[in-house]
């Protein structure tokens, strides 16, 4: 499990990282722990966290901003928003946040937070497709697939990182993912979770690929599209 603090005072992220520490030792589990001073530094690490505990008044852009970023481009990382001021909590949510906990920090609300995250974070990493190319064999989070397509007589999973080709069918792939997914052309399947913007005819996904829809697909990939803006996980 992966974790990240975007916290600019320097004594509340010692003591962030000291409370997740502790939190760690008592519920017995383990995670990496990054700290960033700003959502800048954090968005130029390129890492995809499992938990984000995100300050909201940061140098440069709000955490708010950042997640708003992040959100867009398809992150599903687990966020806890926290700060000194009241006046976001209704846009903290409306970014799918975990909880909105206030300054000074109380333990027993926080504790609570993360293990609602950490819930959510685990029932995500549990999700994973095992890859096997002949020449290695690579584990997935589904998650993180933006979308899978045939090409060359092959099958490519593409995340927002990585490609990664193995000889089998988009058929047997599809029945492997849940619905997340939708197959809107014969040779793509797309994570609905990345798609930022539908042309005619095309789904445009967040790392920037533009994926054909076919004419018979149209209708249903819209409606699929718009129910995945309402479904909470």
């Amino acid at each position: 499990m992966t974790l990240v603090i975007c916290e600019d005072e320097i004594h509340f992220a010692a003591h962030l990282n000291d409370i997740v520490t502790k939190y760690l030792q008592q519920k017995g589990l383990h995670a990496a722990i990054s700290l960033y001073a700003s959502g800048e530094d954090f968005l130029r690490s390129g890492i995809t966290p499992d938990i984000i505990l995100m300050d909201i008044k940061l140098p440069g852009q709000s955490g708010m901003d950042i997640m708003e970023r992040l959100r867009e481009a398809g992150c599903n990382s687990q966020v806890i928003f926290i700060t000194a001021y009241q006046e976001y909590v209704f846009q903290a949510f409306d970014l799918d946040a975990i909880h909105y906990l206030e300054k000074p920090l109380n333990q027993s609300k926080f504790f609570s937070a993360m293990d609602k995250a950490w819930k959510r974070a685990v029932s995500d990493c549990g999700k994973a497709l095992t890859i096997n190319n002949r020449a290695t064999v690579s584990r997935v989070r589904t998650k993180d697939i933006v979308y899978c397509e045939v090409f060359n007589h092959q099958t490519v999973i593409h995340t927002m990182t990585d490609e990664y080709h193995y000889f089998g069918t988009l058929d047997s792939l599809e029945r492997e993912l849940d619905h997340h997914f939708f197959r809107c052309h014969r040779s793509y399947l797309v994570n609905l979770d990345y798609v930022v913007d539908k042309e005619p005819g095309i789904a445009v996904l967040a790392d920037g690929a533009r994926v054909f829809i076919s004419r018979r697909k149209q209708q249903e990939f819209t409606a699929k599209l718009l129910a995945s803006f309402r479904r909470e996980d």
